[in-house]
């Protein structure tokens, strides 16, 4: 009879796992016994919080939960900055850890990476699962990807003591199938008729639609709707004439939304990251939308016409199959506000349009690339105006929760993901500085990714923003990697080039299969 441990593995792989980011140690020997035979292959990382970042970016490019292998303790404490970034943008992510045994829980004996507890710590943020026993540890998978399944995506904990980790454990039974969520036949039927009888519908598309860009072409077109895409619905709509790759916090695209006599929400938490970015209010009246979420607690928090609980793919096509084609003004609405929006960026700060022209050189340099980025200034830039090439392709921390340090580990992630796809890293050089480790990743895997970065010798959003404000500026200068040589430790092909689009298109051009750096130095 295999071990618990050996059977976790096989479970993992029975629900379609084939990929796990981790570190060992001493507390997951156990675990990691049964990955050999599995088929399951094992990822290492640098740091938990980098696993768990693989894991967010490996889930945003499959569509599958990633998954993360941490030990008891700092191994969970670490990767819950990668956990809290998952859950404000509904990524499915389950983080599998040891936790010591089951005897010694809350007794504060000092107990190697003992936590006054564990699952407590846990629970505020996310569902927390614990393996009590061998008989436990099916209905416990169960849950957990029942959990990552339905409902909101986002993170999972599963935690496995020490001493039930080694215990007997029988064949575990075929796991238990989780079924799509359909839309309600008359909701449904609602939404259709309302929508009908508007004259000029937009569409509000969130991450939820993020593996649904056919089905959000053919209900665009079907209702000559324009679609505002947020950061997590960014490559949908790439070049259509119904695309509006502009954030709501815009006045351009906020008057879309207000010229419009029917609004239909798509997979969209209407968060202040992509409707409000500058905190000033103003945002149209959405009390008439009609709005279509898996989480009933997202439907519940604001005021809607019509509420339907469904996966979006789901209900776009289901609704696609209910409406009459029809012709109106969408597109001449959508490149209005194309426009309009592009040029408001010049307003906002006069380095914008450089920083998002940088952002389009890496997508007429790389056609087809998957961007992931960390918090810095081209990537805010991008996140407010941009239409990137591939579904899916366009994600960062900078909505959200916004952790700093993202980039490098989700770009493994996505790398190992897309299947040989290029991968660009778009990260600052303060970032790079939060998670350098994870470089070493990449050049192990042999991964097709490009950290270019963004080197401004500081903190320099912040920086504005604090003289913006009128405070003195402090804290906004750390001294950044010495970048060539930090490369070379990292054995990456380098080169450095000037914020000028040709010059980064040119280098991102240069032939070559495996990782590498480039810098932008940035007066």
């Amino acid at each position: 009879m295999r071990s618990v441990g050996e059977e976790l593995a096989a479970g993992l792989a029975a629900r379609g796992v084939e990929v796990v980011f981790g570190i060992p140690g001493v507390h997951t020997v156990e675990l990691y016994r049964g990955l050999p035979g599995s088929g399951i292959r094992h990822v290492t990382a640098r740091h938990e919080q980098g696993a768990a970042f693989m894991a967010d970016g490996y889930a945003r490019v499959s569509g599958k939960p990633g998954v993360a292998l941490v030990i008891t303790g700092p191994g969970l404490t670490n990767a819950l900055t990668a956990m809290a970034q998952a859950r404000a943008d509904s990524v499915p992510m389950l983080v599998i850890s040891g936790v010591n045994r089951r005897a010694t829980l809350g007794q504060g004996m000092g107990w190697l990476h003992e936590l006054p507890d564990q699952q407590g710590m846990v629970k505020p943020l996310c569902p927390t699962i614990q393996v009590t026993g061998a008989e436990a540890l099916a209905p416990a998978l169960d849950r957990a990807f029942a959990l990552l399944g339905s409902g909101r995506p986002g993170p999972v904990h599963l935690e496995v003591p020490t001493d039930v980790m080694s215990a007997p454990c029988p064949p575990l039974p075929a796991p238990v199938a989780v079924a799509p969520l359909w839309p309600d036949p008359d909701a449904l039927a609602d939404a259709a008729a309302r929508l009908s009888r508007a004259q000029h519908p937009v569409i509000l598309a969130g991450g939820g639609t993020r593996h649904a860009a056919a089905a959000l072409r053919r209900l665009a077109e079907a209702l000559d709707a324009p679609v505002i895409q947020t950061v997590n619905a960014r490559g949908a709509m790439h070049g259509h004439p119904l695309t509006v790759p502009g954030s709501p916090s815009l006045d351009a695209v906020r008057a879309v939304i207000a010229a419009s006599d029917q609004v239909l929400a798509i997979g969209t938490e209407l968060g202040p990251t992509d409707y409000d970015m500058y905190v000033r209010g103003g945002l149209p009246d959405l009390s008439g939308m009609i709005r279509i979420d898996l989480c009933p607690e997202q439907l519940a928090r604001h005021p809607a016409a019509l509420r339907i609980r469904a996966e979006a793919g789901a209900a776009m096509t289901a609704l696609c199959e209910a409406l009459p084609p029809r012709r109106g003004d969408g597109a001449t609405r959508a490149a209005a506000a194309r426009l309009a929006a592009r040029a408001e960026l010049a307003g906002l700060s006069p380095a914008m349009p450089g920083q998002l022209a940088a952002v389009e050189a890496i997508r007429e340099a790389m056609p087809g690339a998957i961007i992931v980025g960390d918090s810095t200034q081209p990537v805010y830039a991008a996140n407010l105006y941009y239409d990137h090439d591939r579904p899916g392709g366009w994600f960062n921390a900078a909505t959200g929760y916004g952790a700093l340090g993202f980039g490098p580990g989700a770009a493994v992630g996505a790398a190992i993901a897309a299947g040989g796809a290029p991968v660009v890293c778009l990260i600052g050089d303060g970032g790079l500085q939060f998670s350098p480790g994870e470089l070493r990743t990449a050049v192990d895997e042999d991964l097709p990714l490009t950290f270019l970065v963004w080197n401004n010798a500081g903190f320099r959003e912040i920086a504005e923003a604090m003289a913006g404000a009128g405070a003195a500026v402090v804290g906004c200068t750390p001294s950044p990697l010495r970048m060539e040589p930090f490369a070379a430790a990292c054995d990456l092909p380098f080169q450095s080039v000037p914020p000028d689009p040709a010059a980064i298109r040119a280098a991102l051009a240069a032939p070559g299969t495996g990782p590498r750096m480039i810098e932008v130095r940035v007066p």
